[in-house]
């Protein structure tokens, strides 16, 4: 099964688990688009559990969108934990979703750095219930296309949901 396969499997389960969980999901993105945000909405009846998806391609849509500080942004750059984590902190609260995921990186051909190659990418998930919010993040570095990296990019995204979900129940 190739990638795109695959990211229609994988957002028809999670939809599936958060109807039947009764939860709610938002997305920020940067490096996918809105890929997430359409694997879900390919999937008939989402809108019982997704209501926001956020393209925050630029670094001014990050701040005027999510409210990503600038000194975040010029302290860490735009493909960092720092950011992907007022990212997700964002779109919860804007939301009011039960379940948040947020993605940033550089998916190339051109674009990386030494510090920073192409394939690196960052995830944030953020999950609420009447007494917290729990957010944690990590780094991928991918390998591939463009379009490559940017796929599993989604899948690793909706996985990192339906773990999230499996926790919060």
């Amino acid at each position: 099964m190739n990638d795109k396969d695959n990211i229609a499997v994988v957002a028809g389960r999670l939809v599936s688990e958060l109807v039947e969980a009764g939860k709610t999901l938002a997305c920020a993105e940067s490096c996918t688009g809105g890929w997430i945000a359409k694997a879900l909405t390919d999937i008939a009846g989402s809108s019982s559990c997704f209501g926001y998806g956020i393209v925050s391609y630029s670094d001014d849509a990050k701040q005027s969108l999510l409210g990503v500080r600038s000194a975040t942004l010029q302290e860490h750059g735009a493909v960092s934990k720092a950011v992907v984590l007022e990212m997700v902190q964002g779109v919860l609260s804007l939301s009011g979703a039960d379940l948040a995921v947020a993605v940033t990186g550089i998916a190339g051909p051109g674009g990386g750095s030494e510090k920073k190659p192409v394939g690196t990418i960052w995830f944030a998930w953020s999950s609420r219930d009447e007494e917290s919010v729990i957010q944690q993040a990590s780094m991928e570095r991918l390998e591939g296309s463009r379009d490559a990296i940017r796929a599993r990019t989604v899948i690793l995204a909706l996985d990192g949901i339906r773990e999230r979900l499996k926790e919060v129940g």
